[in-house]
């Protein structure tokens, strides 16, 4: 019965609340976007009983766990924001290519094609990669804007283009780029 009466209330309650207070904001819902991905990308993984998508996707979720509580730290109560999953996401690739090549160096095929496989993984949670001339457009753009005039404006225009592509580009030859030409 005091069941009854506070469902009753709270359905009451919620039914007299304006419209913005029952949306979620749309920072939110970007945030939980990429999220909400991992999840349900989790979710399939286990239904088809993919081991390396499983054990992949949950690295990925304890990374994220971690930054997130770093960024609380931080004074971020949200944690992270999708830029930063996805500058997240680029590391963890560029971490395993690096094993991959050791492990090819060292005679270890087994170990790097496990790497390649989770590669593989992640880059399903990655927009779609912007090819050279792409990102050679971009940077001229970002110099424009800038008004960069040589090295010592690389700073500024490689945060541009970490702000404006985040996870498009990759940011070691994105960065060649840029250098070549602001000298």
């Amino acid at each position: 019965m005091i069941f009854l009466a506070w469902v009753s209330l709270e359905t009451k309650y919620l039914k007299n609340l304006p419209a913005y207070a029952k949306q979620k904001t749309t920072k939110n819902e970007d945030k939980m976007e990429k999220r909400e991905e991992f999840t349900a990308a989790l979710k399939e993984a286990l239904k088809a009983k993919d081991q390396t998508a499983m054990s992949t996707i949950r690295l990925i979720l304890a990374a994220l766990k971690d930054r997130d509580i770093s960024a609380r730290g931080q004074g971020k109560a949200d944690g992270i924001d999708e830029s930063e999953i996805l500058s997240m996401l680029q590391s963890m690739i560029k971490q395993r290519q690096e094993s991959a090549k050791i492990y090819c160096d060292a005679g270890r095929e087994e170990l790097a094609e496990r790497e390649e496989a989770e590669i593989e993984v992640i880059q399903r949670f990655l927009p779609k990669q912007m090819s050279e001339d792409e990102v050679a457009k971009a940077i001229d753009t970002i110099i424009r804007e800038t008004d960069a005039q040589g090295i010592k404006d690389m700073g500024k225009v490689m945060g541009q283009l970490k702000s404006q592509y985040a996870g498009q580009v990759d940011m070691g030859k994105a960065g060649a780029l840029a250098k070549a030409k602001l000298t």
